[in-house]
């Protein structure tokens, strides 16, 4: 069976995209700093699924240990998804230079530092899928949350440069960008309800875009014309709203 890799796997969307792939049989190794904390949902995905899985340790921001991470890997997988962010505290970021750093590390340079390392197997045996779940705060900055923003632009453009780099190594990369989303990560931010997705409507969403093959989806969909609107509003006027 195929073998799916899910970088974050303790977040609430991981659950999701892990049961979703593991439903229609594919074997699933879950990676997040806390590895205890994926015994639960390992266990369910074998017992409920029976599939294959397994727990590994990895931490998004140690860098270093990245390429000893997906060395230890006992089957390099066939589908690596990175899930993992970090949308911190804009105030505080603003000024602490600390949370500042940990919101673009996270949400970039961890991303970018074992995709890195991934792309690099995947071109070398022609074949693999890269997803990678990166937002639409990153398509136009905004005062709420700019440095998230900003480095989730980033992950963006990385994800082109890679789809158009891996292409012609016969590598798929699909970029995720989700509007709202119902999670820990959002619980306290007043979400509009009619705008918002569940983690098991993105899951799914992912699920057919890589059956598919597209390369960048918005999820829930009209998030793709909503972003066209926002990106459409001169800079003029933007910059004195309220957003």
């Amino acid at each position: 069976m195929p073998v799916v890799l899910i970088l974050g796997a303790g977040s609430d969307m991981a659950v999701a995209i892990a049961r979703q792939f593991a439903g229609k049989k594919y074997d699933i190794q879950l990676a997040a700093r806390n590895v205890a904390s994926l015994a639960a949902l390992e266990q369910d995905v074998k017992i409920r699924y029976g599939v294959a899985a397994s727990s590994h340790a990895f931490d998004a921001t140690d860098f270093g240990s990245h390429p000893a991470f997906y060395q230890s890997l006992p089957v390099k997988p066939d589908i690596t998804i990175c899930v993992f962010g970090y949308l911190g505290a804009q105030e505080k970021a603003q000024s602490d230079w600390t949370e500042a750093a940990r919101i673009i590390h996270t949400n970039y340079t961890g991303a970018v530092s074992i995709l890195n390392i991934v792309a690099e197997d995947y071109a070398a045996r022609g074949a693999g899928t890269i997803v990678g779940i990166s937002s639409v705060a990153g398509e136009r900055g905004r005062q709420s949350n700019y440095i998230y923003g900003s480095a989730k632009a980033g992950f963006t453009a990385y994800l082109s440069g890679l789809r158009n780099r891996l292409f012609h190594k016969g590598v798929h990369v699909l970029s995720v960008q989700p509007g709202f989303v119902y999670t820990r990560m959002t619980e306290n931010l007043p979400l509009p309800p009619l705008l918002t997705a569940q983690p098991q409507q993105v899951a799914k969403d992912v699920f057919n875009a890589v059956k598919a093959k597209k390369n960048v989806i918005y999820t829930k969909w009209f998030w793709r014309y909503i972003m066209l609107i926002i990106k459409s509003i001169p800079e003029a006027i933007f910059k004195k709203l309220k957003l």
